[in-house]
């Protein structure tokens, strides 16, 4: 009889970019637990994504509204061997998995939890090393830079183009439409292809640019491409310009330039890697909130022309 193998449940039940974020957490926990099941708790739709890093055998469908913890996981049979919190820092995601009885939980420390026993949560802390430090000091090595993902087989829809990305998961983090637009114009101004992306339900931001910009609709790719075609696209791009959201992440992955707007929230907690293809923009100020639905003042203070000047930085397209 086959002795079943050891399950690992990690809980990251957010979105595209939390998860490639957590990328670096997911491989050293792989190496770390060779011989076990790694199971992640994420949202369904992400199971390509989890697939492409891998370090996941099996993605167990869990999500909840915005950044919330989901009510329940779905799990089935003996209770996890290990357990991983990479979804949050308090009692919420903590008792769903002791909920489960896992015979041991890495996870941070909280007063409402008392009972976990973990390192100390620092809110100031880049989201790549904060779960890279907490399987740490589980004994676990890991590297925050190992973080990209292989190029999906398919081809690009838009080989060689820069790619404009106005969603985001927030009203204050999503650069004006027109200024988007302004970019646009500036680089089809001097033949450079320009396509914009967005997610299901980012239709509206997607056709405000469109028309703006005057796109034809073979470069408007709304309605949220399947994720080898936006992965293809992303990894064949002459850059990728968005704000701090999914996308952003994904062209780190892929080692594409991107020219990534901040605020309210600053780069040094979800910014890119410090490496010259990519460019983070941001004005030093006071933190806003990163779900408000306005666009941040700090997001406000980018003008086009900082856009285009990155950019005439990263690939030679004409200045500003």
């Amino acid at each position: 009889m086959t002795t079943p193998r050891p399950r690992l449940l990690v809980l990251r039940a957010l979105g595209l970019g939390d998860l490639l974020a957590g990328v670096p957490a997911l491989r050293a926990l792989r190496r770390g637990f060779p011989g076990h099941e790694l199971v992640l708790a994420a949202p369904a739709e992400l199971g390509p994504v989890a697939a492409a890093t891998g370090a996941v055998d099996r993605l167990l469908p869990a999500s909840a509204p915005g950044r919330a913890v989901p009510h329940r996981i779905d799990w089935t049979g003996p209770p996890p061997d290990l357990a991983v919190d990479l979804h949050g820092n308090g009692p919420p995601s903590h008792r769903l998995l002791t909920e489960l009885r896992p015979l041991k939980l890495m996870a941070f420390a909280h007063p409402g939890t008392p009972e976990v026993d973990g390192p100390r949560w620092l809110p100031e802390e880049h989201e790549r090393a904060r779960w890279c430090r907490l399987v740490r000091s589980y004994g676990v090595d890991a590297d925050p830079t190992d973080l990209l993902l292989p190029r999906p087989p398919g081809p690009s829809p838009a080989p060689g183009a820069v790619v404009l990305h106005p969603g985001a998961g927030a009203p204050s983090r999503c650069w004006p439409t027109e200024r988007y637009a302004a970019v646009a114009e500036a680089l089809r101004g001097h033949g450079q292809r320009v396509v914009v992306t967005g997610g299901a339900d980012e239709a509206d931001l997607v056709a405000d640019l469109a028309k703006r910009a005057d796109l034809p609709d073979t470069d408007v790719f709304g309605g949220g491409l399947p994720f080898d075609r936006l992965s293809a696209l992303v990894a064949d791009a002459r850059a990728v310009v968005s704000g701090d959201t999914g996308i952003a992440h994904l062209a780190v992955a892929h080692a594409t330039r991107s020219v990534t707007l901040f605020g309210p929230v600053p780069p040094s907690r979800w910014g890119p890697p410090a490496r010259p293809r990519h460019r983070a923009l941001w004005h030093p100020g006071p933190e806003g909130d990163p779900h408000a639905g306005t666009p941040d003042p700090a997001l406000l203070r980018l003008h086009p022309e900082d856009v285009l000047a990155a950019l005439h930085e990263l690939c030679g397209t004409p200045s500003p």
